[in-house]
């Protein structure tokens, strides 16, 4: 026979089945499920965590198999941990337009044929954005499958909007006369804007140098970097060491660029330290917030947009002029193939470099 249901499991609230024991503190209480027949499931010290667990084992649950439930499921899981902020974030902005069209139908009763009505009938006008939410289906497909609500992962077949990559890289005038503005503008503008020259000049995404921090930075003492500007010495103005990011497997995380400073460069750290003195308070971090923490993809991001609508407002740049915060990574590496003559090793695939952010218009090459 089965375990009777005590009158103190009823008073906690458990669930049929479910069992509430108190740790030897006389304060913290673990759960855990005892079956018809083998070992009890260990349930967590959490009450509200285990009864759903218990639900989820029974099949109970309130939209168990849901492509919303699927998608709560998917934040708890290891693989969504993996993703960097800037796409946890994309997701769940993708997830806001999916849920009230897709959320309350049953993963399993989506077929290929629903996913591409969405993608090219509901979400036709932001063609961008709705291979985003098409990329976010295919993820919870995929996870579903591992929950066993699902069988096939519906998107397989379905064609993305596609989309080509930008072409033009920012205008030397425009970008200088825009970042000559930003700098007479408040010190968190100001910021914004020395992240922006910073990005042109190195070409670092936003993901490698938001954090970066002044211990990052070597560079030799300000009389040996005088010498070395005056052409005394043929030493370095020292490097940058961040790591790069969207590396997966092995490397993740483990390979670094080292980005060796140059005179342009080294006056924007200059700047950057004065503007640190004048902050009057010690900052592990070279692009801090107002709080002296590191920004955020999204913070940075919600305050990069306030910059240029604002420039464009002051009539600095136009409208036809604004360039994405991305595009200056495009900027460094056409500049970097003009005055050199091959591009910078910015990807793991330099075919990759090639195609997305060279975007100079002459290629120069010698005859025989």
């Amino acid at each position: 026979m089965g375990r009777t249901r005590s009158k103190t499991t009823a008073a906690l609230g458990l669930l049929h089945r479910m069992e509430a024991r108190v740790w030897a503190d006389g304060k913290t209480i673990s759960y855990r499920y005892r079956p018809m027949t083998g070992k009890p499931i260990p349930l967590g010290t959490d009450k509200m965590v285990a009864i759903r667990k218990v639900l989820d084992l029974l099949g109970t649950r309130d939209g168990m198999g849901t492509l919303a439930w699927v998608w709560e499921k998917y934040q708890e899981s290891p693989r969504w941990l993996k993703l960097s902020e800037g796409t946890r974030a994309d997701y769940t902005t993708a997830w806001r337009q999916i849920d009230p069209v897709l959320g309350a139908m049953q993963i399993s009763a989506i077929d290929s044929t629903i996913v591409a009505r969405y993608v090219h009938i509901e979400r036709a006008g932001s063609p961008r954005r709705a291979d985003i939410e098409k990329s976010l289906l295919s993820r919870l497909f995929g996870h579903g499958i591992k929950l066993g609500v699902c069988t096939v992962n519906a998107t397989i077949g379905v064609e993305p909007h596609g989309s080509e990559p930008r072409t033009e890289a920012p205008d030397a005038e425009i970008l200088a006369k825009f970042l000559t503005w930003i700098g007479k503008q408040s010190p968190q503008r100001r910021i914004i804007g020395m992240g922006a020259e910073y990005a042109s000049l190195a070409g670092n995404r936003k993901a490698e140098f938001l954090d970066l921090c002044w211990t990052q930075i070597a560079r030799p003492s300000v009389e040996k970097r005088r010498e070395i500007l005056l052409g005394q010495s043929a030493d370095a103005l020292g490097q940058i060491r961040v790591k790069r990011a969207k590396q997966r497997g092995k490397k993740r995380g483990e390979v670094i660029e080292v980005i060796e400073i140059t005179p342009q460069l080294n006056a924007l750290i200059d700047r950057l330290e004065k503007l640190r003195e004048e902050r009057g308070v010690e900052c592990l971090y070279v692009f801090p917030t107002r709080d002296n923490t590191a920004y955020t993809a999204r913070g940075f991001k919600t305050l990069w947009q306030r910059c240029v609508l604002a420039a464009i407002e002051e009539e600095v740049i136009t409208v036809e002029d604004r360039f994405t915060f991305h595009d200056l990574r495009a900027y460094y590496a056409t500049v970097h193939k003009a005055e050199t003559g091959a591009l910078p090793d910015l990807h793991k695939n330099p075919e990759t470099t090639a195609r997305v952010y060279d975007r100079n218009k002459e290629v120069k090459r010698r005859a025989l």
